[in-house]
């Protein structure tokens, strides 16, 4: 299989199943649309008004060269993988709900402003210190895990926050693991003992920034319905200095009140900051914020305008990350994790104030997924299989697609909260995926 794409002039041709990608001229971007249907002389008759014959056969010979060092049309041996596959996966990360509760009211909030659809709570310690004693448990022999204090906003519970990186950091050495922390805040708690401990201790922070002032202040407010903007930003400006710029993300989120997104990406990085996510809102159709299937050529011209600048200001020495277009043409990911994604209900998993497990920070509060509690430490393992059977292969909308190995089948709490199965992925998400792909290989075809 293979996807041929045009941007700003480059035509770009991925081999979805070698992983190779071609910057191409014309007359092999257009015999491309006949090369596994027609003869060669056929092809030669359909493009003789277009193209010289010379220049025809040249490209139909170095077609035939790459197709026979399997770097076009290559065999798909990924499926064969996953079914010899039979590792028991390993539990390597946990989303520690700190706080369900939040000083912000966001008007998109997936978790209910804080409390996912119940009682406004905080985690004590004893169950923080029990979701580490859990995972040690069940990591097995992975050595490095991956803790992400979440919320609501953690930073109201910050005590706790600090009473389990402790707890954690004392037992790395007795189980020969390595804790990696992560935070996610909405800022407003934030001061300089909170920014020089987040700095000192936390691998990486998130910090919540819709971008443009009347943006971010109109979708992000707080319980008393004033923005948040001018007290975040110089916060989170210190933020990334003091972590050089690294390690961090400034991530926003995007909706049908913002359809020109791109200019909130650019209002980030005109702030200073260098690593941005702004992503699209998911949320139920009809609420007046979602994404609809009208909004995607708006949509796609704006990460085509976002491709531009990225390669536009790197040229300038002003270069900036966006999180979506990242994308790694050498290694990349494993191959589990191109089949499989996240990991979510098997490798990562959320734990509740209240000790609760989930299959992911998305999940938590539907009691259908509730699978088990650290108190006991036992997983369901209907629901655990579930989440582990799921994979490319098992999504019939994945296995024809070109892009299956960069989204790796997308996010199965979309998917499910969408069409009520994580095997259905949310369409919407899909588009935009694809999109984002495209623009980030014509990024690195740019050299940057």
């Amino acid at each position: 299989m293979i996807h041929k794409f045009s941007l700003f002039g480059t035509n770009i041709v991925v081999d979805v199943n070698s992983g190779a990608v071609h910057v191409v001229d014309d007359v092999t971007f257009d015999i491309l649309d006949y090369y596994q249907k027609l003869h060669t002389g056929e092809i030669k008759k359909k493009l003789s008004t277009k193209h010289e014959e010379k220049d025809i056969a040249e490209a139909l010979g170095e077609i035939k060269s790459l197709e026979e060092n399997g770097l076009l049309y290559s065999e798909d041996t990924y499926k064969k993988h996953i079914i010899k596959d039979k590792r028991e996966p390993v539990v390597k990360a946990l989303c520690l709900h700190i706080c369900h509760d939040c000083n912000l009211r966001c008007k998109y909030c997936f978790a209910s402003t804080g409390d996912f659809g119940g009682e406004r709570t905080m985690m004590s310690l004893d169950v923080g210190k029990k979701a580490i004693d859990f995972l040690l448990e069940n990591s097995q022999g992975r050595r490095n895990l991956e803790i992400d204090f979440f919320g609501g906003e953690p930073t109201m519970n910050f005590d706790v926050v600090k009473g389990i990186v402790e707890y954690a950091q004392g037992l790395e050495k007795k189980h020969d693991k390595n804790f990696r922390f992560t935070l996610t805040t909405n800022g407003l708690l934030l001061d300089e003992e909170k920014i020089k401990y987040i700095n000192e201790n936390m691998c990486n922070v998130v910090l919540s920034i819709d971008g443009r002032k009347d943006v971010n202040d109109k979708m992000r407010c707080r319980v008393d319905g004033t923005g948040c903007y001018d007290n975040i930003l110089p916060k989170y400006k210190r933020i990334a200095e003091l972590r050089e710029q690294d390690n961090y993300y400034v991530r926003g989120t995007f909706t049908r009140e913002n359809l020109d997104f791109s200019n909130d990406v650019i209002h980030l990085a005109d702030q200073g900051f260098k690593q941005i996510s702004v992503e699209p809102v998911v949320v139920p159709e009809g609420c007046g914020f979602d994404l609809r299937k009208e909004d995607l050529s708006k949509l796609y011209k704006e990460y085509e305008t976002l491709a531009w600048e990225c390669v536009k200001r790197d040229k300038e020495g002003k270069w900036f990350n966006f999180f979506h277009f990242m994308i790694d043409l050498t290694q990349g990911p494993c191959v589990i994790k191109r089949l499989s994604g996240c990991g979510s209900g098997c490798e990562y998993l959320a734990i509740t104030p209240e000790g609760d497990i989930y299959p992911c920070h998305q999940f938590v509060g539907e009691a259908q997924f509730k699978m088990g509690s650290v108190w006991d430490g036992v997983l369901n393992e209907k629901t655990k299989e579930y989440f582990q059977k799921s994979n490319v292969y098992t999504k019939e909308d994945c296995m024809n697609c070109w892009a299956k190995f960069y989204c790796s089948g997308g996010c199965a709490a979309n998917a499910y909260h969408f069409n009520n199965d994580i095997n259905t992925p949310y369409k919407i998400g899909c588009e935009l995926q694809k999109k984002r792909v495209e623009c980030a290989l014509w990024i690195k075809a740019q050299g940057v």
